[in-house]
């Protein structure tokens, strides 16, 4: 534990977390992998995961036992430190040269790590597939309006394909507006199933309670 931790737990961080100054040293690829899953997983999301943060991180003994309260077995763990929603501070760091070999840490565990983040924390590509699917579907009706009106105030002959793809555009934007509404319950149904509580008690305040002791790291 660096002493800038406990440092910033004492003056009352209840959690303290590292977060990467820059990614210069990573390929494109990553960096845009790496925006994109946050952009992607904090959209619509209530409890935001602080970019480029790590698991490295100290914690406070309210934020461990929130933690430890929570059933759910499929943990990504980035989001729920973000969901307990305690105080937190973050400490920019620049990461060292590497001195030797490289992350074990594939393209393919990290793609399915982001997965699993963007699943559990975030409704975005469900809403993401309704709102394609009624712009496509506006469209369909749009078009189909200005057939209608050239056919029957400009007079003009309307060609067959014309009509065929109306219909299946319509048809394509209700089948991904239909399939968008029901991952939204089946999204709801997700939520219950986890069980996570309602509400946590970051601090209780009373008579006879001790105050909160940040004289020595526990």
């Amino acid at each position: 534990m660096s002493p800038e931790m406990g440092a910033a737990w004492r003056q009352g961080a209840d959690m303290v977390c590292t977060a990467r100054a820059s990614r210069a040293d990573e390929g494109w690829r990553k960096r845009l992998g790496t925006w994109l899953f946050y952009r992607l997983v904090n959209t619509h999301s209530h409890a935001p995961i602080p970019v480029d943060a790590g698991d490295f991180r100290l914690m406070d003994r309210r934020v461990v036992d929130a933690l430890k309260s929570l059933p759910e077995r499929n943990r990504f763990m980035k989001g729920l430190y973000a969901w307990v929603g305690f105080r937190t501070t973050i400490l920019p760091y620049v990461p060292a040269d590497r001195l030797s070999g490289k992350s074990s840490f594939s393209m393919r565990r990290l793609s399915s790590l982001a997965f699993t983040g963007v699943t559990a924390f975030t409704n975005a590509p469900l809403r993401l597939w309704s709102m394609l699917g009624a712009g496509i579907a506006l469209a369909a009706l749009a078009f189909a309006s200005w057939i209608v009106i050239d056919h029957f105030i400009e007079g003009h002959d309307v060609p067959g394909w014309a009509t065929l793809v109306v219909g299946l555009a319509f048809s394509t934007g209700v089948q991904l507006l239909s399939v968008g509404i029901l991952g939204e319950y089946i999204g709801r149904i997700f939520d219950e199933v986890k069980q996570r509580p309602v509400y946590i008690v970051g601090q209780a305040h009373g008579r006879g309670l001790p105050p909160p002791d940040r004289s020595t790291d526990g």
